[in-house]
């Protein structure tokens, strides 16, 4: 059977998926085919429910979540640090400011949009949101993945860490994308699908110089310094991502519960979320 498992072309999902994409574990007898793709262009693809696997962001499970169930494994979740909103000076308040941001329905997004609901968005892709904040088409820019660690190189400035500010004000981790698999496929294979998902994030954990080896290829900005890449991977692939944890689960719970009551979600969380809760 072709399973195919579409995620973002970044360093930590490159990481997490180098067993399966290698071949370096055994499938239990599935084809697995990836797909690469920005992770607003899969959330897009998973309204429509294209892929078995994908990654998605969480701001987006809820209108996914007749289609999906989140994998218990392959997460990325930020304890303490997340998103970066940056600019090229001190910014006091992002109210009323035009902000680049990666996508509407990215967990960036909605966190940014907690954080302060009255901003203008610039939507764009993840990778040319540090050159608008730059050339001035922007006074502020929401960054995500390896941007997070280059945009000092770039010269410009943090305004707010939404992973630090969300630790702050709840007290618990930011999760920021998950796995999930097509609730179509049925028990059996789903249950397959759990398995092998955790055995290739505990395989790149146990073997990590192997698996950045493979996931500096896709770290851009940063491939060339090794030591940023490993420090990248290990703030989105760790003991999370093998499980969320209890406190992992209860903020995806939160984060899409306070989406919803502040308007930015559009529909109801579901009351199931993960596959293993079913």
């Amino acid at each position: 059977m072709r399973i195919r498992i579409a995620h973002s072309p970044d360093s930590d999902d490159a990481f997490m998926f180098y067993p399966l994409t290698a071949g370096v574990i055994d499938t239990e007898g599935l084809e697995i085919e990836h797909v690469l793709a920005d992770i607003e262009t899969l959330n897009q693809r998973a309204l429509e429910g294209t892929y078995e696997v994908s990654a998605v962001s969480f701001h987006a499970y809820p209108y996914i979540a007749d289609k999906y169930l989140v994998l218990p494994s392959g997460g990325s979740v930020g304890d303490g640090y997340g998103p970066l909103v940056v600019a090229k000076e001190e910014l006091k308040s992002l109210k009323g400011e035009r902000v680049a941001v990666p996508g509407k329905l990215t967990t960036a997004y909605l966190v940014l949009k907690l954080y302060e609901p009255d901003f203008e968005p610039v939507v764009m892709p993840f990778d040319k949101v540090l050159d608008a904040v730059l050339s001035g088409e922007v006074k502020a820019g929401l960054v995500i993945h390896e941007g997070q660690l280059s945009y000092k190189d770039k010269g410009l400035t943090k305004v707010v860490d939404l992973g630090e500010w969300w630790k702050e004000s709840f007290g618990l981790p930011l999760p920021l994308g998950g796995n999930v698999v097509r609730k179509d496929l049925g028990r059996e294979i789903i249950k397959k699908i759990e398995r092998l998902m955790r055995k290739s994030v505990e395989y790149s954990l146990s073997h990590p110089e192997e698996a950045i080896k493979y996931a500096r290829e896709y770290a851009r900005d940063i491939k060339e310094d090794t030591e940023k890449t490993k420090k990248f991977v290990s703030m989105y692939v760790n003991e999370r991502t093998i499980d969320y944890g209890e406190d992992g689960r209860r903020a995806v719970r939160l984060l899409l519960s306070l989406g919803y009551q502040r308007g930015i979600i559009e529909v109801p969380p579901p009351e199931v979320i993960f596959s293993d809760e079913v």
